[in-house]
């Protein structure tokens, strides 16, 4: 059967106390609403409706898409308002209705509940709650089959004691929506058309409500202050390196890690505490990830070691090399076979060859570095002439004396040595010595300058 989309994205979130849209707002580093999207475009819909409204410009902006359509709810005049704003969008024989500040969501609950739908059906999320304060009560006739759902503001003290809370989030038949929808009324405490009232006419309409339990109070949890931001945090966070955990990784302490992406992991993977991982990582086998490292679109190959305090962002580094600690690889690094980079080393957009090392103290920037290559502390590529960047190119077996600036266009031939504190202009052969440094002069019975007396 067909599938419609609509996700309701239009909410203020005053209690954000924010100029960012509520939806806007991140859970592992992407937007609630955007979390929303991506599970909603698992399902296969034909077609995704996001209503919006309160920063309706920055909502559209942030999450663009062809697979998308934006439509504005001028007045927030309530959830029933806000389906009808998409109505005239919807043709397929479903239409399952989310909501932008529900992240945590799982396509195989949504699924379960699409199943539930056909032309005499429709079917209702529910959650069962310790606390069902400012949740819709499920209202259910003596044979345990649903009537209606009343929301908190409304409910009388006996409705108000039920525990099946109303998560919002159903799924009907596409072809009774509009008729619902019609026919809703304002005349409630919040004077706004609640498409909570749906339920209602659709049983007077002789049709059958179904129920689909969330799994998980969390899954259906929305975000309405910052203090439930982060408790959504910590649950997909948790809810992440379980899965980790279960693929072969040992997180030292789980509650001090943060995944804000996707990560393909190998076996026997270590990852040390405050570990970030950010866009999309691979992590292959026996990898060691030592404490507070932020590791963003990269490669990581099996052995490798990277130690605490490490920055990575775009880099590759190859089987049983190793970086850090405080070492930092910017985009275009890549790191070979066994190549080592030490404390306070940085790598953008270069090479490093099997075994080659920057042992510490070094800028490597538009650099091809040839295998086992060692680069002494203080070497800086001057590969940027104000205008436009330049590369260095060395060979095999080449040795960078410490305190070198290698001043790019330059090719350093393979085994060629720089001598210690040289700047480095020209090409330098094969084999070759290259010394660039103003010539030592001793100055015998020089005094030192001393204070003058006040």
């Amino acid at each position: 059967m067909s599938l419609d989309i609509v996700i309701l994205a239009a909410g203020q979130g005053t209690r954000m106390r924010s100029a960012l849209p509520k939806v806007l707002h991140p859970v592992a580093g992407k937007p609630m609403l955007g979390h929303v999207i991506d599970t909603a475009r698992q399902l296969a819909p034909q077609s995704i409706q996001v209503v919006i409204g309160h920063g309706a410009e920055k909502v559209r902006e942030r999450l663009a898409a062809d697979d998308l359509s934006f439509v504005v709810q001028e007045q927030q005049l309530g959830t029933g308002h806000a389906v009808a704003q998409a109505q005239p969008h919807l043709s397929a024989e479903r239409v399952l209705i989310l909501y932008g500040d529900v992240p945590l969501i799982e396509p195989a609950t949504l699924q379960r509940l699409l199943e539930q739908v056909n032309a005499r059906q429709l079917g209702l999320l529910t959650v069962e709650l310790a606390d069902p304060t400012g949740y819709g009560r499920i209202l259910r006739d003596g044979h345990g089959e649903v009537q209606a759902i009343v929301e908190h503001k409304d409910a009388s003290e006996a409705q108000r004691a039920i525990r099946e809370g109303n998560t919002g989030i159903l799924a009907v038949p596409g072809h009774c929506l509009g008729d619902w929808l019609g026919r809703l009324s304002n005349s409630n405490a919040q004077g706004e058309y609640y498409l909570t009232d749906v339920i209602a006419m659709a049983v007077a309409d002789g049709l059958r409500i179904a129920t689909v339990q969330a799994a998980d109070e969390m899954e259906v949890l929305g975000a309405n202050d910052r203090i439930q931001l982060a408790q959504l945090e910590r649950h997909y966070q948790g809810r992440a390196a379980r899965r980790l955990m279960a693929q072969g990784v040992t997180l030292i302490d789980p509650a001090r890690f943060d995944l804000r992406g996707e990560a393909s992991v190998g076996r026997d993977v270590l990852i040390d505490v405050n570990v970030i991982l950010e866009g999309k990582v691979i992590i292959e086998d026996n990898v060691q990830i030592g404490p507070n490292c932020v590791i963003k679109d990269s490669v990581l190959r099996a052995g490798a070691i990277i130690k605490a305090n490490s920055h990575l962002e775009g880099a590759q580094v190859g089987e049983g090399a190793d970086c850090g600690p405080f070492a930092r690889l910017r985009p275009g690094a890549v790191l070979g076979k066994k190549a080592h980079v030490g404390n306070f080393v940085e790598l953008k957009n270069a090479v490093l060859g099997e075994g080659a090392k920057a042992g510490h103290l070094s800028y490597l920037g538009d650099a091809e570095i040839g295998a086992r290559t060692n680069i002494g502390a203080g070497t800086i590529t001057c590969n940027y002439d104000g205008a436009n960047k330049h590369r260095t190119v060395m060979g095999e077996d080449v040795f960078i004396g410490s305190n070198s600036s290698l001043v790019a266009p330059l090719n350093l031939g393979a085994g060629s040595t720089t001598g210690a504190g040289s700047t480095i202009t020209q090409d330098v052969p094969a084999d070759s010595l290259a010394v660039g440094r103003g010539k030592q002069r001793n100055i015998e019975g020089w005094k030192r300058p001393v204070k003058n007396k006040p």
